[in-house]
């Protein structure tokens, strides 16, 4: 016998990437409430550029609440070269989404969107009223600009129908089920990667840039327990950022070492500066959040790269790479 549907049903788009992996995780680990039922979906249960298939997505599912993950992503360089495709792809997805909640009743939607969304001449930390004043940075303007519209309809869907949705920023997100792809993932999951191969051939681990960059982590399960609290609890339209304290921003050499000691790491760390370094920092201001979850604990930083060096090294052969 089927179980009986919960008072709520939560669609997750993106359900079999980094964050919705996450998100289910905890969800499976205690975190799912008597009247909630979760789906979450992955790129194999609908095309969401498409409208059609997007519609039908939700008429099947019939959510009362969404959490949209769902995007194309890809780190530095391939945003370089694809401008004009994640401008498009993202803003189909996004429009489709939102459209789709719209239309179906949907309560309230949680979309996921980038601390890269912000100025990129700016004064530090940013912070959520800053979104919009002044160009992202040049590297990856398309992505950029399709995720701050979805802010811009957010309040737009809010003015004029009332729809209660919003919109989380995460900084730098890492864990298990990342992409560590070297040429198209981020930064973190490209250097455990990295580390990996290095350790395997006994060769020296190469880092693109100088190594001074500075960014701010946060893990993909400190990510997951966040978006389930703005998912229930958390009423406002306005976007929230949700990231570790300005204090726990780390270097790209740092991350690296961190990254060499979680996998006992011995050969040489090299850093190749001919490679771009992108933005030098995007320290964001927790302090909102903070406002709202004063005593909420974060994994610290070496913990949470060790249990994330483990799960790749455990899952090479199936890992995105």
């Amino acid at each position: 016998m089927a179980e009986p549907r919960g008072q709520k049903c939560i669609l997750v788009t993106g359900g079999s990437g980094l964050v919705g992996k996450a998100i289910e995780k905890v969800v499976d680990d205690g975190e799912r409430r008597p009247d909630e039922e979760w789906i979450f979906a992955s790129s194999k249960d609908a095309d969401l550029t498409d409208a059609a298939a997007t519609r039908a997505l939700f008429e099947k599912h019939r959510p009362t609440h969404v959490i949209h993950l769902a995007a194309m992503v890809g780190g530095l360089f391939r945003n370089i070269k694809y401008n004009l495709d994640f401008w498009r792809r993202n803003m189909h997805i996004n429009d489709n989404v939102l459209h789709s909640a719209y239309d179906s009743g949907v309560q309230k939607v949680v979309s996921c969107l980038s601390t890269c969304i912000f100025p990129d001449k700016t004064t530090y930390p940013i912070d959520e009223t800053m979104i919009h004043s002044g160009p992202p940075h040049n590297s990856n303007f398309g992505y950029s600009y399709a995720k701050r519209m979805i802010d811009v309809q957010n309040r737009g869907y809010f003015e004029q129908h009332g729809c209660r949705f919003t919109a989380v920023i995460p900084t730098n997100v890492f864990g298990p089920h990342d992409n560590y792809s070297i040429e198209d993932g981020h930064v973190l999951p490209g250097l455990i990667h990295k580390v990996y191969l290095a350790k395997r051939n006994g060769t020296a681990l190469t880092v693109w840039g100088t190594g001074k960059p500075r960014r701010q982590f946060i893990y993909s399960l400190d990510l997951a327990r966040l978006f389930l609290w703005v998912l229930r609890e958390y009423d406002e339209v306005e976007p929230i950022i949700l990231s570790v304290g300005e204090d726990d921003e780390v270097s790209i050499r740092e991350a690296a070492e961190c990254v060499v000691r979680s996998m006992d790491f011995k050969g040489e760390l090299l850093f190749d500066t001919t490679k771009s370094d992108g933005q030098f920092k995007k320290t964001a201001s927790n302090s909102k959040l903070k406002r709202y979850l004063p005593d909420f604990q974060f994994t610290p930083f070496e913990q949470a790269v060790k249990e994330t060096c483990n799960w790749f090294c455990s899952n090479y052969a199936i890992a995105r790479k």
